[in-house]
């Protein structure tokens, strides 16, 4: 179930601020607001979000000594 809410919330605010910065951009080229292309940018940053947290190692880096 944690898994669940990790992915639910992740989607969550990164369809939130993926909508607020289209809707920033859109104002500022002088277009209009489209809920469409937010949503479908929301759903792709989500998916590269969790596909770039996959690929990062999760062991410590170690100790480096110069």
């Amino acid at each position: 179930m944690r898994l669940f809410w990790t992915f639910f919330w992740t989607f969550f605010w990164t369809f939130l601020l993926v909508q607020m910065a289209t809707y920033v951009m859109g104002s500022m080229q002088g277009t209009g607001y489209d809920f469409a292309t937010g949503a479908l940018l929301g759903v792709i940053v989500t998916i590269l979000v969790f596909v770039i947290a996959a690929l990062i190692p999760d062991e410590p880096a170690g100790d480096h000594h110069y």
